[in-house]
């Protein structure tokens, strides 16, 4: 009999519950028990919906507090020591210090990063010289526990071993991380013992497969795994890997001594066939065929076709059908949306559908696909391609008639720079902020009121106004040298874009969680993509005439807008983007002429959407360069154009940002207390950068010395002559009283330093 099963549901709850808890219990509202109450709730609620679907497994431990590598962390006794002095705090205080920092001590959070291609934000693991693991809880155990009394056998998931040592990072040079798997083993070890009385399959993520591994890894993976199936036998081991295929791991996936392995047939599709040739009898095979990645519903006569390709080889009791990935990326239920298109909103399904769906596969699948319902596929599909908005003649003709001179700007940047200095007057270690600034609660208020009715557009403008006003002249009160308008108007980096272009569409309860309480509400791009007018220039003419400083026009670039959306799935991801980057090219040239005379561009999802594998990167960058090239290169040479990019690892793709040509770059670089600039010991970056210096995504506020001797350490591979400084993201998600005072110690650590090469050189 074929079963189905999820490889995870999204944990944030359907009203953002996880949200508003954690919020209320980081702001003492809350006690650690009702935040508990609350985090059972949610979990219930998505045993509920996995069984109402009709899925054979529901699925525990997927849900986290804050973050699912995080959780593994905790559950090993993984903590880095700076969490453990001084009268460290316990339990979830120990838990959320290591993901926000611990204020109270002065303690910085951990290093946080992408999870693999996606917007997901997971706590990097910390490897150190003598370190120990132990079981220091029964998270994972207590799921499986509760999971239980809803009547349907439990797969319990975790991250494996592997993948948990490879995400991290080694705290001393001395330390290699492998050398830590048979100690890791071994408390996952006991945490599947005191687990596996209660569940019917272990799911182990592997995605570290799906990417390119050497030889240590593969025997790392085989040693782990013969350990773990030779001491947990009362449990079948299901191995999963997501994200991409298999390709040259697929040897080393099939020779685990597991039962189960699962792949992704969405993102990973080629190499299904050499998956059905190389299984083992002894394996069954879970197929990834429903889409964990996007909103759109699963085409049912492609996917019985796979399954039917699989039955032929395996029979039907050795498959499994399940989700690509986690549905963690997608939002949880499409009923909730009132709003959308009919035609639109039947073209789609969030994770509750996609549930359903698999139900309804496994059906069509031993029952066959009945006529009814074949016909409603062909039908909507057949409607889908031929809706206008996803043949826009307009768009497609000025696709076909970009240009290599639309490519490039008018002079070089060591003949641009010159000019730009000369025209903007800025100071040796220029200060500036990424863009935003905090999102308070009466800025919400007041977009609530404007959407309910409750205020005029001109209540609302002026408002917004008064907003602009007040931080362009804090910025000024305290030296900033170019200033930002502070994006009070918008309420998401992308969203507000999308809201003012063509061929997107928008949820009201979309919310996929990034990291921790932080949930985004992405665009639903589904036709071509145009701009019907200016979006963001009369705000920035508003702020041009507010001061005598530069102010930074703020666009959201077209590799990010894409990455941040759904996307449509009928058009190649370059194409989109490519539309995406006329529209953005269009609004860089209209902020121009109003005055702007600095334009940021920001990518921070320009590394994330790199395939995993290296063979298929390059094709990616040039495509993503040539995106951005096509976004900026319609400016002055006397314009300045920064971008920004979020946590990435710059090392393997360096001569591709410098191929971007951005006159500035700022990059997060604080978490890491600047190790990302060691890249530039190797890479003559030809262009200016600004290393974010301020962690925005904890509440600490870091004082002048320490914002000094970041700024001394960046010096160390970056020429004063080319080095900015900045925090490390926009500020939306702080409070006042921070940005106040964190903006204020950065200025004048800036100074000092300033005034010390000054006295160096003798100035």
């Amino acid at each position: 009999m074929i079963k189905t099963h999820v490889i995870g549901f999204p944990r944030i709850g359907g009203k953002r519950e996880l949200k508003w808890a954690l919020e209320a219990f980081w702001g003492g509202e809350l006690t650690e028990n009702e935040l508990n109450y609350r985090a059972v709730s949610i979990m219930r609620h998505n045993w509920v919906c996995q069984k109402t679907a009709g899925l054979d497994y529901i699925t525990a431990g997927d849900f986290s507090l804050y973050d699912h590598v995080l959780d593994i962390t905790a559950a090993i006794g993984a903590v880095p020591p700076r969490f453990r002095q001084n009268d460290a705090p316990t339990g979830l205080g120990l838990y959320f210090s290591m993901a926000r920092g611990d204020v109270s001590r002065g303690i910085p959070a951990m290093e946080m990063t992408k999870w693999f291609d996606t917007n997901y934000h997971y706590l990097v693991p910390e490897f150190y010289a003598g370190q120990r693991f132990k079981k220091s809880s029964a998270f994972f155990e207590d799921q499986v526990k509760a999971a239980r009394r809803f009547g349907r056998p439990v797969k319990l998931c975790l991250l494996g071993p592997v993948s948990y040592i490879m995400l991290g990072k080694e705290i001393d040079a001395s330390v290699n991380r492998l050398d830590y798997l048979d100690a890791v083993t071994d408390v996952y070890i006991e945490i599947l013992q005191a687990a596996a009385k209660d569940c019917a399959l272990v799911q182990l993520d592997e995605p570290i497969l799906n990417t390119d591994i050497d030889a240590p890894v593969k025997a790392a993976l085989s040693r782990a795994y013969a350990k773990i199936s030779s001491r947990v036998k009362d449990v079948p081991l299901m191995l999963a890997a997501y994200f991409s295929a298999l390709e040259p791991n697929l040897d080393t996936a099939v020779s685990l001594p597991v039962q189960v392995l699962h792949v992704d047939l969405c993102a990973g599709e080629s190499d299904f066939d050499r998956v059905l040739q190389s299984l083992p009898d002894r394996m069954s095979l879970s197929l990834g065929i429903v889409n964990g990645r996007n909103i759109w519903r699963t085409d049912m006569t492609r996917a019985l076709a796979m399954i039917d390709r699989a039955r032929a080889v395996l029979g039907s009791g050795r498959l499994l059908l399940s989700s690509s990935c986690s549905l963690l990326h997608v939002p949880v239920d499409l009923d909730r949306e009132s709003a959308l298109d009919p035609v639109v909103k039947q073209w789609m399904a969030f994770a509750v559908q996609k549930c359903r769906e698999l139900s309804r596969l496994k059906n069509y699948a031993l029952n066959g696909f009945p006529e009814e319902a074949r016909d409603r596929e062909e039908k909507l599909w057949a409607g889908r391609a031929g809706h206008p908005a996803l043949n826009n003649r307009s768009v497609r003709k000025r696709m076909r008639d970009i240009t290599p001179r639309m490519l490039q700007r008018d002079l070089p940047f060591t003949e641009r720079n010159p000019l730009q200095k000369a025209a903007l007057g800025l100071p040796p270690l220029p200060t500036t902020t990424i863009g935003s600034f905090p999102q308070t609660g009466e800025i919400r208020k007041t977009r609530r009121a404007l959407r309910n009715g409750a205020i005029t557009d001109a209540d609302y403008t002026e408002f917004m106004r008064e907003q602009i006003k007040m931080i362009l002249s804090f910025q000024e009160n305290i030296g900033l040298d170019v200033l930002v308008h502070g994006e009070v108007e918008r309420n998401d980096m992308v969203e507000y874009f999308g809201q003012q272009l063509d061929g997107f569409c928008f949820t009201g309860n979309g919310w996929v969680q990034s990291y921790g309480s932080r949930c985004v509400k992405p665009p639903v791009i589904y036709g071509d993509v145009s701009r019907p007018h200016p979006m963001t220039v009369p705000w920035m003419e508003y702020a041009l005439k507010q001061t005598r400083k530069p102010v930074k026009g703020m666009l959201t670039g077209p590799v990010t807008i894409l990455c941040w959306s759904f996307v449509r799935d009928d058009l190649a991801p370059a194409d989109v983007c490519r539309q995406i980057a006329l529209a953005v090219r269009d609004e860089a040239a209209d902020l121009e002429k109003s005055g702007i005379s600095v334009i940021q561009i920001d990518e921070p999802a320009f590394r994330e959407g790199m395939p995993l594998r290296r063979a298929r990167q390059d094709e990616y960058l040039g495509w993503a360069v040539e995106c951005f090239h096509l976004a900026s290169c319609g400016v002055k040479a006397e314009t300045q154009v920064h971008t920004h990019m979020c946590y990435s690892e710059f090392n393997s793709i360096i001569k591709w940002i410098a191929e971007m040509d951005a006159d500035v770059i700022s990059i997060e670089a604080s978490r890491s207390r600047m190790e990302l600039l060691s890249v530039f010991d190797d890479f003559n970056y030809p262009n200016e950068i600004g290393p974010g210096v301020y962690d925005i995504h904890s509440p600490r506020i870091p004082g002048k010395e320490e914002l000094k001797e970041l700024i001394k350490k960046a010096l160390r591979y970056i020429p004063a002559a080319k080095l900015w400084i900045n925090p490390d993201c926009g500020l939306k998600t702080r409070t006042w009283p921070q940005v106040e005072q964190a903006l204020t110690n950065m200025v004048r650590a800036a100074a000092e330093i300033r005034a010390e090469i000054d006295a160096e050189a003798g100035v």
